[in-house]
């Protein structure tokens, strides 16, 4: 059984409970990573746990979800090796994995009912990654990571 992430501030709590139940119908191991209510709270903490797991090859996939999307996209594109990729759309979703090789979807619940979202969702788990070209561009982003964070993975100090 795959195991894949899940996290989400207040704004998007209703929408990650609905897609984690959705998630293990479809056979997954759903590790939710909070927010555990609706009550308010900050949504880099979720965002960098999340993506730190990622980022560490602990899992291969995860799902960010807040109000728009945009501020857990920020965030987890931080953590070198993270490509998240906001989707508000099937065919975004479905070019985020052929393309890019995204291995967070950040969904914006503000944007996508649960209906769009399981679609979304379904798209991206189902969709692969095409390579060929799309490859180089990504041993071109690798090659940006390294300059920023050098062989440790941890970003260089500033030289003053």
């Amino acid at each position: 059984m795959k195991t894949i992430l899940i996290a989400s501030d207040h704004a998007g709590f209703n929408l990650k409970n609905r897609l984690a139940v959705f998630l293990k119908k479809l056979g997954f191991k759903v590790l939710d990573l909070g927010a555990y209510s609706d009550r308010r709270c900050d949504y880099p903490q979720f965002a960098s746990k999340l993506a730190r797991a990622i980022s560490e090859r602990q899992y291969p996939r995860g799902v960010l979800i807040c109000k728009t999307g945009i501020g857990n996209s920020i965030v987890a594109n931080k953590y070198r090796g993270v490509r998240a990729a906001l989707c508000y759309n099937v065919k975004a979703a479905r070019l985020s994995r052929e393309h890019n090789d995204s291995n967070i979807l950040v969904l914006g619940a503000a944007f996508v009912n649960e209906k769009l979202a399981k679609r979304i969702l379904t798209v991206w788990l189902n969709t692969g990654f095409k390579g060929a070209r799309h490859k180089r561009r990504l041993n071109q982003i690798k090659n940006i990571e390294r300059e920023i964070y050098g062989a440790a993975g941890y970003a260089k100090p500033k030289k003053n």
